[in-house]
């Protein structure tokens, strides 16, 4: 059992404490509820691009980094569609670097030409390495803008393009900040071996003199359910061939989206799985193959992604995948494999409770679901999960018409074919 202290600061800031003497290191975890689904569809990769200006600094900090490692500290960050996170982790008695560098930046960054010039050519060469020079790297561009219409999930993380972030304006990215980056919209986590009662005295010293920021109105429209296969074929150069296949699923707050999860397990993770041990192992009609969700805060994607090996192509690689989930969809699970996952889901929930900063990241991400407990119950949430309701799920979800299809078919000249 995790314990914690919560309360909120007259701002909006909310607080959670978590005391882990275990270790002699605190961690400060800055979460900000703003990530690509809060995007305009002409200005994307912002919180990306956000992720990147929030480290160019302040005046009483012009190098965040500097403070931090003085003090013994490390930091990083990441954003995704729904959240943009911020960690420190610091020797104990150094907590108030961490406390003061957060509070600095929330509040004081000054924007100019010059450092938005810097980070937007970083943020736009990243595009270029990741999303056009990299084997399949633009798949994401691809199976988002098939599965989703309406919603911004539909453009990944990075930006559809990556002139929406060359061309950002300094006028464009200080509405962003003044918008999302406010103590009203973030949430604070500080946890390992620190005194409660102290922290609540350094948070409101070094965040309670803040301004609230505007109350935000987050209407987004919701995904209407897919009538119809949608398929992408790439004809490119890319080594070899390969297959993605994206399933509509429930939402993270979604109680089905346990047995989802489990699903993805059983199908795709570690070579006990199923599509690993009986297509990559036992039929060797795959060089690699994998199954995850997306896990995000509104209903997501279960992804199927594989690599047949030479001699087999695409339509027998979905061919043979699909023959699985039918035989998932019919006979469903059986009590030795139900058992086993539920054992490996809870061993990975151990496991990731272990570190500070995993703590402090998970009561980061729960509390911006809205249940910060959540933390202590998932484990009983997955346990509760049946065999049935894995069945259930299979059939309603691994239907072609809920299913969005990108495939790689390697060639010497690059072209795009929609079915």
């Amino acid at each position: 059992m995790i314990q914690y202290k919560r309360f909120t600061l007259a701002n909006g800031l909310r607080v959670l404490v978590h005391e882990d003497h275990s270790s002699p290191m605190a961690t400060v975890n800055l979460c900000y509820y703003v990530g690509a689904r809060d995007e305009s569809p002409e200005r994307t990769g912002f919180a990306h691009l956000f992720e990147h200006l929030m480290f160019s600094g302040t005046k009483a900090a012009p190098n965040f980094d500097a403070p931090l490692q003085m003090a013994g500290g490390e930091n990083n960050a990441f954003t995704n569609n729904d959240i943009t996170n911020y960690y420190n982790v610091v020797p104990a008695e150094n907590l108030e670097v961490a406390l003061w560098l957060e509070s600095d930046r929330m509040h004081n960054i000054r924007f100019s030409e010059k450092k938005l010039d810097v980070q937007r050519k970083v943020v736009v060469e990243e595009f270029k390495e990741t999303c056009l020079n990299e084997p399949y790297g633009d798949v994401w561009h691809h199976l988002a803008e098939l599965a989703y219409k309406v919603h911004p999930y539909r453009w990944p993380t990075i930006g559809m393009v990556p002139e929406h972030v060359s061309e950002a304006s300094l006028e464009d990215v200080q509405a962003f900040y003044d918008k999302y980056y406010q103590p009203n919209n973030a949430v604070l986590i500080v946890a390992g071996k620190v005194d409660t009662d102290k922290v609540e005295v350094l948070v409101e010293k070094w965040f309670g003199h803040l301004p609230s920021g505007p109350l935000i109105e987050r209407v987004l429209p919701p995904e209407p359910p897919q009538q119809a296969l949608q398929q992408r074929i790439l004809k490119a150069q890319e080594p070899a061939d390969a297959l993605y296949l994206g399933f509509h699923i429930p939402s993270r707050v979604d109680r089905d989206y346990y047995g989802v999860d489990m699903l993805s397990d059983i199908l795709g993770n570690g070579p006990s799985s199923r599509l690993y041990r009986r297509l990559l192992k036992d039929k060797e009609l795959f060089s690699a193959i994998d199954c995850y969700v997306s896990g995000s805060i509104d209903p997501g994607l279960l992804i199927i992604e594989a690599k047949p090996v030479e001699g087999i192509n695409n339509q027998q690689a979905r061919a043979a995948i699909w023959e699985e989930l039918e035989l998932l969809k019919r006979e469903g699970v059986n009590t030795r494999e139900l058992e086993k996952v539920k054992n490996k889901v809870e061993s990975t929930l151990i496991f990731s409770e272990l570190s500070v900063l995993n703590k402090a990241i998970n009561l980061a991400f729960f509390e911006i679901l809205g249940n910060a407990e959540l933390i202590n119950q998932e484990a009983q949430l997955y346990r509760k999960i049946t065999g049935k309701e894995l069945q259930n799920l299979a059939q309603r979800i691994f239907v072609e018409d809920n299913c969005s299809e990108v495939t790689y078919e390697a060639a010497l000249e690059e072209a795009v074919a929609e079915v």
